[in-house]
Parts: structure tokens; sequence; C-alpha cells
């Protein structure tokens, strides 16, 4: 679920970071390196294990990525990547966020709407 991970991360950095998904594909390895020297290897040892990973995640992050994927230009070393991450997107409906209820851990992620 690494790809879920990444499409998470590049919403929320655009958002919350105000980085561009170039900023967060090049920062990426760097992600994943920390994650198995100080994560995964002692995963193992924790009393509680929780998969965040929601079945109608990516179709409601698909309306977040999409648009901001899609400016990343032909010359850019990220360009590739971001085809790779629209390629998965493409099989996934969008679905508006007003179904992820206010205390999803989703939220983390997209935010929440006005007024909510």
């Amino acid at each position: 679920m690494s790809e879920a991970r990444l499409i998470r991360r590049i919403v929320r950095d655009n958002r919350d970071r105000n980085l561009s998904p170039e900023d967060t594909l090049a920062l990426w390895p760097k992600v994943r390196k920390g994650e198995e020297g100080q994560v995964f290897q002692f995963r193992e040892l924790a009393n509680v294990h929780f998969n965040s990973h929601l079945f109608y995640e990516l179709s409601v992050l698909k309306g977040y990525e999409e648009p901001i994927l899609k400016e990343i230009k032909k010359d850019s070393p990220a360009y590739m990547e971001a085809q790779r991450l629209l390629n998965i997107l493409k099989y996934f409906d969008v679905l508006d966020d007003i179904w992820v209820p206010p205390f999803s851990l989703l939220r983390e992620f997209i935010g929440m709407k006005e007024g909510k």
C-alpha cells in the first residue's frame, strides 16, 4: 500500500505544507527509507497494529490528486511517477468527500469542508 500512502501524502503536503507534487515525490524515497529503518522493522514488536487504509479512500483522494498531478509538465523529473499514479487512480470513481465522516482519519489528509 505504498502508493496509497504516497497519494495521501501528496494531497496533504499540497494542502497543509504548500508543497508541489514534485516536491513530495522528490522527498518520497527518503520517507520510505525512514519507514524501513524506523517503523517497519519494529512493527512486530508493537502491542497494537492499526491498518488505517479505508476501502473508499482512493475514490475520495482521486478528486484531490488528479488535478495536482495533471499540472506536472512532461519535462519534470516527476512526470513519469505522476503518470503512474494517475494510471492507478483511473480505476476509481471519484467519491465526494461529504461521505467522509468528520472524525475519519482520512480527514487528516483532505481536511474539513467549510462549515463542518
